[in-house]
């Protein structure tokens, strides 16, 4: 069991020295970035048993359900080689981003007890009083300035919860995805959320969606980014770029 922040990322680079060739991850998303960071571009592989509150990345790699599953599949699961990415020089494996989304995690991780519901109760609040921003998303030679209420860069096609920021996103293509979400008014909020957890959202006028290796997002000023929910404080100029096939994630064997 942890104790403090970061000590899964000691606990795993000890067994990484001791020579562990798989080392799991018993938690959500955050656990799994502090166990993870420790396993990029080593030979060692990650197992997960998921047990958090949205379990994005295992859920889009196959991984969710019983306990039981989970440990069976890191008994028969065959390594599979995943992208990872660094938002601002942190690493993330599921999303990173700014905007509403970062206000959300840092309200999160000041509520005791983990959960979808009071997920939703630490954003609620901040839904009508968050103010958008402009930002100016940059990707190889393009540039385009877009007005956002918020940005997610994503290696998985999810959140978690079966909510799809990234609808088609694929975590071994060498490729982040970039979702920024306009403005929200009183009459695109619903769509916006129901197509959310629909997967649908490319069809939302205003939703602006990219795939690149390399993306620089300059906002109107300094503040917080997250990376797999862990919010940190960043420049008004915040780079996200993809490590291809960085990591080793045990995941289900294909099925007959």
């Amino acid at each position: 069991m942890t104790e403090r922040p970061r000590q899964a990322t000691e606990l795993a680079e000890r067994a990484l020295h001791d020579g562990c060739e798989l080392i799991v991850a018993v938690g959500g998303d955050g656990t799994l970035n502090e166990v993870a960071r420790a396993l990029v571009a080593t030979p060692a592989t990650c197992g997960l048993v998921p047990c958090g509150s949205g379990n994005g990345l295992g859920r889009h790699l196959g991984i969710h359900g019983s306990v039981a599953r989970a440990l069976d599949i890191l008994r028969s699961g065959r390594p599979r080689l995943i992208d990872t990415g660094l938002a601002d020089g942190h690493p993330f494996f599921t999303a990173a981003g700014l905007g509403f989304e970062a206000e959300v995690s840092a309200r999160f991780n000041q509520i005791a007890g983990r959960g979808f519901l009071r997920y939703f109760v630490a954003g609620a609040p901040l839904l009508w009083r968050y103010r958008a921003q402009e930002c100016l998303v940059t990707h190889g030679s393009t540039g385009e300035r877009w007005p956002a209420f918020t940005v997610a860069v994503a290696n998985s096609d999810q959140y978690g919860n079966q909510a799809f920021i990234a609808p088609g996103a694929q975590v071994d293509d060498g490729l982040l995805d970039l979702t920024l979400v306009p403005p929200l008014t009183v009459f695109n909020a619903l769509p916006l959320l129901s197509r959310l957890f629909a997967g649908t959202l490319v069809r939302s006028r205003g939703v602006m969606m990219r795939q690149s290796p390399r993306f620089t997002v300059e906002r109107m000023a300094p503040g917080l980014i997250h990376t797999d929910g862990e919010t940190h404080l960043a420049g008004r100029s915040v780079e996200f770029v993809v490590r291809p096939r960085s990591l080793r994630v045990l995941v289900p064997s294909p099925t007959p």
